[in-house]
C-alpha cells in the first residue's frame, strides 16, 4: 500500500474522533480522501508548534486532537509548554527509535547507559524501548547524579551511551579527575548523542579520535518520535518511512526544492495522534526525495524557524518567559536569552522590578517559578533600572552562536 492510501485511511479514521483534526480538513475544503498526492497534501495549511500550545491551553488536554480511545493510551507525555503529547500502549518499537539501533548494529547483548529524563518527558522511555525492541539490556539511569553514574560506566561496563553532548563530556571530566584513563577505563563504542547547532560534525569528530567510539545522531521530537536516523557511510538523516516530511517555507508553508532551508514540517502515518502538516519549527534542507513526494533524507539541523529556543535538550517558548512576569508579583517585564559559555549553555534572565520591590527579594520567587514554567533553571539574573537598559531585545533570544 503507497504511503498516500495509508495517510487517507489514517486521517478518514481520524477526523470521525478528532473534531480539530475535522475542522483543519472543513477550513482548507478538504477531507482526507482527497489526499492522494504531494500537491493535496499542501493544500492543508502547516500547524505551527506554538500554535497546538494554545489550542491545548484553551482546551486542555489534547485540544480535540486526540483520534483514538483514551483507555488505548499508555502514556501522556508532557513537554515544557505545557504540551501533552499522548502515546498509544501497543507502541513497541519507542515510536520507531528501534530503526537507529538497528542501523548502528546495536542488539542482543549490547549495555546501553541511558541518561536521558525517564520524568514528564519521552526521550527516556522511547529510548528504552527502542533499544529493548531490538534486545539490548538497558541501564535506566536518567538525568543528574553524575558520580553514580560514572561509576556505572566502570562498573557495570556499558557498550552504549545515550545522553546530551555536554552531559558526556561531564562524565569524560569526572572521570579523567578521579585518575581514570580514557577510553582504557571503559568500555564504550557507541555513543548516542543529542545534536547541537554549529560545529557538531567536528566535535562528533573529535570525540571519536579521541575516545576510539562511534558517535550517532537521530532527528526525534516529542510529536512524533524518530523522524530521521543516520545510517552508516551516508550525510544526514534518512528518513522513517511513517513520517512523511516536507521541507518548506516557515511563511507561505510551500514545499521547497532539494538543497534549499526551510522548516521541517512532518505528517504522521501512525494512528492515535493525528498530527498532519505539522511544522516542526526545526529548519534543515533536503538531500533526497523519494517517489511521492516526500523527503527520503534531510540534511543536519541549521537552526529554528519558530519562536522556541532550545536550551539543553529542552524547548523555552516566548510564553514562558511573559507568564513569569505574570506569575512572579512584583516583575514588571522580563526577558530571557540562551547563550553558550565555555561551552555550555547557559540562560540568562533580565528582570524589570516595580517600585517598591526589592529585586534581590524577589529571586527565589523568580528562579522558581523558571523552574516550574521550564523545568530549566537560569544561571544568571540581571536587574534593569528601566526598559531602555534591557540588553535582549524580545522576549526571548537565541544568542548561542553570537
Amino acid at each position: 500500500m503507497s504511503r498516500f492510501a495509508r495517510i487517507r485511511r489514517v486521517y478518514a479514521q481520524a477526523v470521525e474522533r478528532a473534531p480539530a483534526l475535522a475542522a483543519r480538513f472543513a477550513a482548507a475544503g478538504l477531507t482526507p480522501d482527497d489526499l492522494t498526492d504531494a500537491d493535496a497534501l499542501t493544500r492543508l495549511p502547516v500547524l505551527k508548534k506554538e500554535r497546538l500550545l494554545e489550542l491545548q491551553a484553551a482546551e486542555p488536554p489534547f485540544a480535540g486532537f486526540l483520534a483514538c480511545d483514551p483507555v488505548e493510551l499508555g502514556h501522556i507525555y508532557v513537554s515544557p509548554g505545557p504540551i501533552f503529547e499522548p502515546s498509544l500502549a501497543d507502541d513497541g518499537t519507542g515510536h520507531g527509535m528501534n530503526m537507529m539501533f538497528q542501523s548502528a548494529g546495536v542488539g542482543p547483548g549490547d549495555v546501553a547507559l541511558n541518561t536521558w529524563s525517564y520524568h514528564l518527558v519521552p526521550a527516556g522511555l522511547l529510548f528504552d524501548k527502542g533499544l529493548q525492541a531490538v534486545g539490548a539490556t538497558v541501564v535506566p539511569s536518567g538525568t543528574g547524579n553524575t558520580e553514580l553514574q560514572a561509576s556505572l560506566l566502570l562498573t557495570l561496563r556499558p557498550n552504549v551511551f545515550l545522553g546530551s553532548t555536554a552531559y558526556f563530556q561531564t562524565l569524560c571530566d569526572h572521570l579523567r579527575a578521579a585518575g581514570h584513563r580514557l577510553p582504557d577505563a571503559w568500555a564504550l563504542k557507541h555513543a548516542f548523542l543529542g545534536g547541537e547547532f554549529g560545529d557538531w560534525s567536528a566535535k562528533r569528530a573529535r570525540i571519536e579520535a579521541e575516545l576510539g567510539l562511534k558517535t550517532w545522531s537521530c532527528y526525534a521530537t516529542a510529536d512524533f518520535g524518530l523522524i530521521g536516523y543516520e545510517t552508516p557511510g551516508e550525510a544526514g538523516y534518512a528518513i522513517h518511512a511513517d513520517r512523511y516530511v516536507q521541507i518548506c517555507d516557515p511563511h507561505t508553508g510551500a514545499p521547497l526544492p532539494e538543497g534549499q532551508p526551510g522548516e521541517i514540517v512532518v505528517t504522521t502515518l501512525a494512528r492515535g495522534w493525528p498530527m498532519i502538516r505539522f511544522g516542526t519549527g526545526d529548519a534543515a534542507r533536503a538531500l533526497a526525495t523519494a517517489q511521492d513526494g516526500g523527503v527520503a533524507r534531510i540534511g543536519p539541523l541549521e537552526g529554528r524557524v519558530g519562536a522556541a529556543v532550545k536550551a539543553r535538550e529542552i524547548f523555552v517558548y516566548p510564553a514562558h518567559v511573559e507568564a513569569l512576569a505574570k506569575r512572579v508579583e512584583g516583575i514588571l517585564e522580563a526577558r530571557a536569552a540562551v547563550e553558550r559559555i565555555d561551552g555550555r549553555e547557559s540562560i540568562l534572565l533580565e528582570l524589570l522590578a516595580g517600585a517598591g520591590h526589592i529585586p534581590q527579594a524577589l529571586e527565589p520567587a523568580v528562579t522558581d517559578a523558571f523552574r516550574q514554567l521550564t523545568r530549566l533553571k537560569a544561571d544568571r539574573l540581571r536587574w534593569v533600572g528601566g526598559t531602555q537598559d534591557f540588553t535582549i531585545d524580545a522576549s526571548l533570544v537565541d544568542r548561542k552562536d553570537v
